[in-house]
């Protein structure tokens, strides 16, 4: 029978988009600018409002520090206090929110799994839903949207079953982003939080390529608009902790991620993010505000990255590490140019650094 699909053979669609509404725009584009820009309106407020006060009642030198205490300890309970925590997102059902419904459908919420080139998949896949595994969800983006989509909303839950999401502890620096992720359980990017997720039975979900793949791709120096880099090349350590705990990874290529915002091009500001493992980095979207450009998010889960037996093989761990790691990346590049004319981006090319 003829393939009418729009996608190459041989794969599956775990989840369809639905078309959107009218008020879908409207909703993703004020909840974006109260999320992901509170790291701008957050400070900003805070300021105005104690410097108000403080010109309002002319506050003396004495008050004026207690002031600053006060307003520095409700900023710690802001980032670090007990509404955060894991029950309070079960209790407000956070991932049934209306709200990722409409984020959805703006974005033509698509996943598909390959399945390889043949039809028959069986022993090349995991069930997420009751199978634990890394999935590595590529590119980061500018703003992690990718990674967001896929861990938040209950109908992608679908698709990649529940998984912890592993952030940067620069994430903080989002108040809303932050109390969200810990909602649903994320896990600090430490070596030992990362661990101890995966020793208690836990999938987590992952971007290699972190904050500093938010600086490559153009308009950086050296890169071309055709180009979709992905930072993989020294990236091991997620392949390290699949071999320690036995755990299969999951490659999750994500079309569409790195066009949801733009930024500019400041080098000076890299290196101080990179230095300081914190996001540091002008971005927009339309009108100049921190509101995502319309984009098709497009998933193509590839097959899994299976871990030897270490107790088995008897090569040298940094030998496992590297093959597992290369087998990982051929198949990331595969789905990549398997799946790109299907998206539109038959001229594209990714760049892996």
């Amino acid at each position: 029978m003829r393939n009418r699909s729009p996608y190459p053979p041989y794969h599956r669609v775990l989840i369809d988009p639905k078309p959107m509404r009218l008020v879908d725009g409207i909703v993703v584009r004020l909840s974006s600018i109260m999320i992901v820009g509170s790291v701008l309106w957050g400070p900003f407020i805070a300021y105005s409002f104690l410097k108000r006060i403080m010109k309002k009642y002319k506050v003396d030198p004495t008050a004026r520090k207690r002031i600053l205490i006060a307003g520095a300890f409700a900023s710690l309970v802001i980032i670090f206090g007990p509404h955060r925590k894991r029950k309070v997102g079960k209790w407000l059902n956070v991932r049934n929110w209306k709200l990722w419904d409409s984020w959805m459908r703006f974005v033509s919420y698509t996943v598909i799994q390959d399945l390889g080139d043949k039809e028959d998949d069986e022993g090349f896949s995991v069930d997420l839903w009751t199978e634990q595994a890394i999935l590595s969800i590529i590119p980061h983006g500018i703003f992690p949207f990718g990674l967001g989509l896929a861990a938040l909303p209950a109908d992608a839950v679908r698709a990649f079953g529940l998984f912890r999401v592993v952030i940067a502890s620069a994430t903080n620096l989002f108040p809303i982003v932050s109390t969200v992720c810990s909602w649903l359980g994320a896990v600090d990017a430490s070596k030992s939080s990362v661990n101890s997720a995966l020793a208690a039975g836990d999938s987590i979900g992952l971007a290699p390529g972190g904050i500093a793949e938010m600086f490559e791709g153009y308009p950086k120096v050296g890169c071309e608009p055709n180009d979709e880099v992905a930072l993989l090349m020294k990236r091991k350590g997620f392949v390290k902790m699949a071999i320690q705990h036995g755990l299969p990874i999951i490659p999750c290529y994500t079309f569409g991620a790195t066009k949801m915002f733009k930024r500019l091009d400041l080098p000076l500001l890299e290196k101080i993010s990179n230095f300081l493992r914190i996001s540091l980095c002008i971005f927009f979207g339309k009108f100049g505000l921190p509101m995502p450009f319309r984009q098709h998010l497009l998933y193509v889960i590839g097959r899994p990255i299976f871990p030897p037996s270490l107790v088995e093989n008897k090569q040298d761990v940094n030998v496992i590490v590297d093959d597992m790691h290369q087998k990982f990346i051929v198949e990331l590049v595969r789905i990549f140019n398997k799946y790109k004319h299907s998206y539109g981006w038959g001229h594209k090319r990714i760049v892996l650094k």
